[in-house]
């Protein structure tokens, strides 16, 4: 991509890192996504001449590391309950002293609650659609009516389109509420999130340390960026960049503040919504371990600019350094 320049590599001894686990699976519902995150990730690190090994789960972790069979920490895993992004894994690596990969505890836990990161962008004047939280017993209809329909439904706290509805009519609010809960726990994290629906071109921006990537604009075959769409089908578009001249540095610089404000750091992806009627930005969140399969977005724009999939898993491990005071001596 013409113009576009990235910062060289910060060490190229694979021996820099130790012995890095490669941790995917878990317990969350995003299990499988994970688990194919990961074997890529694994595959392009030995391929670097990097010494890592595949870890299914935080309680093998544990034991993992208990028996210093490692020094650091490539985190794929994806989502919550298990799942490794919501702040949970980095504290307990943090106590142990482990470098590993992705956000720290606060970006972590912030980003995973959709709902406290609008909070935060809404704090520091970030867009962000208008939403409404939907505790235990909330009445759903009158939320619909506060925000006026469209909406769009989803748990507060789950990644890769789980439970999401989409709802024009208000005969279908409680079809998609109930599909929302499947994916809550009720004891802990039983909050729903509605917000208002843009209407409009969806896009992603990819972030991996302070620089923004180019943005993706996803065009699915069907009516909308779904799980089968981001996982399973061959026909959805993704146009890269998505944008072009004053828009695509926008949504660039937008994609940063995003990233920065929600305490986030390493890489992240975050995700836009451009209203097709006023070419408004809409923040709907940020994810802190993006997949990492053939389907995913961060490959994507990393190639566009020249990083091949091997350089940047290398790239991502290269963050942990911070961690540990730079490159291991």
């Amino acid at each position: 991509m013409n113009g576009f320049r990235f910062p060289p590599l910060r060490v190229t001894d694979p021996a820099v890192f130790g012995r890095v686990a490669v941790l995917m699976g878990g317990t969350s519902s995003e299990r499988e996504v994970s688990l194919d995150s990961g074997r890529n990730v694994l595959e392009a690190l030995r391929a670097r001449g990097i010494a890592a090994d595949a870890v299914d789960g935080i309680p093998n972790l544990v034991r993992e590391l208990q028996d210093r069979h490692f020094t650091r920490v490539f985190n794929i895993l994806h989502g919550h309950a298990g799942g490794g992004e919501d702040g949970v894994l980095q504290g307990l690596l943090e106590a142990l002293n482990v470098p590993y990969t992705g956000s720290g505890v606060l970006g972590s836990a912030l980003s995973m609650d959709k709902i406290r990161t609008k909070q935060v962008w809404l704090s520091v004047g970030l867009p962000t659609p208008r939403y409404v939280q939907l505790g235990k017993g909330a009445d759903v209809h009158a939320a619909a009516k506060s925000l006026g329909l469209p909406v769009i439904v989803k748990p507060a706290a789950e990644g890769s389109s789980v439970g999401v509805s989409r709802v024009y009519s208000e005969a279908d609010l409680d079809a998609a509420v109930a599909l929302a809960e499947r994916y809550i726990d009720q004891e802990a994290r039983g909050e729903l999130l509605m917000e208002q629906l843009i209407e409009g071109d969806e896009l992603t921006v990819a972030v991996l340390g302070n620089v923004a990537l180019p943005s993706i604009r996803i065009v699915p075959k069907g009516q909308w960026y779904d799980y089968h769409a981001k996982y399973v089908a061959e026909d959805t578009q993704y146009l890269c960049p998505g944008l072009e001249g004053d828009a695509e540095d926008e949504i660039r610089r937008l994609a940063v503040a995003a990233f920065e404000s929600a305490g986030c750091s390493g890489w992240s992806r975050v995700d836009v919504m451009r209203d097709r009627a006023t070419g408004k930005f809409y923040l709907l969140e940020v994810n802190t371990a993006p997949g990492m399969t053939s389907h995913s977005l961060v490959p994507k724009a990393a190639r566009q600019v020249g990083i091949e999939f091997e350089e940047l898993c290398w790239r991502i491990l290269e963050t942990s350094l911070d961690r540990d005071g730079g490159a291991r001596k």
